[in-house]
């Protein structure tokens, strides 16, 4: 379980780091314009993805907070369990990195830091980090090994 753990730390490392380092680069501006289709942007969501619930007045906070540890404390016993399956390991361990990646902004700061900004023209995606990067690929991963599985049989 050490190295799944190793990888899901190395996740929570590289998503702080880069809250703290978009954080001060865009703390005077709010945002840096990179492409035509991707800038960097200081963005606080109170809420869960999408931003959902980000208006319900502070208790929304305390709510995804124990939701992502009972959800944390999920994946470790999954991982404890389940550690001969490489796929279904890789999955829960990016979801676990990106999971305790925005736990710890929920506990610091009432908020999870979103940078990345993409978009098409005046339409854009609605921000996002690392955390939320590793655990859209962890679901990625999820699905293609429950796909797999159902496939052989098992």
């Amino acid at each position: 379980m050490i190295p799944w753990l190793a990888v899901a730390a190395l996740i929570v490392i590289v998503d702080q780091l880069s809250k703290i380092a978009i954080s001060k680069l865009l703390a005077a501006k709010g945002f840096l314009k990179i492409t035509s289709f991707f800038n960097l942007v200081l963005a606080y969501n109170k809420g869960a993805a999408f931003s959902f619930l980000a208006s319900g007045g502070g208790w929304q906070r305390w709510f995804f907070t124990g939701i992502s540890l009972a959800v944390s404390l999920y994946l470790l016993y999954l991982l404890k369990r389940h550690a001969a399956q490489r796929m279904f390991c890789w999955a829960l361990t990016l979801l676990l990195g990106g999971a305790v990646g925005n736990l710890i902004d929920r506990v610091w700061y009432g908020h999870v830091i979103d940078f990345l900004d993409f978009h098409i023209g005046s339409w854009h995606w609605p921000a996002f980090n690392v955390a939320d990067s590793a655990i859209c690929l962890g679901v990625f991963l999820f699905i293609l090994d429950e796909l797999r599985r159902v496939r052989k049989g098992n």
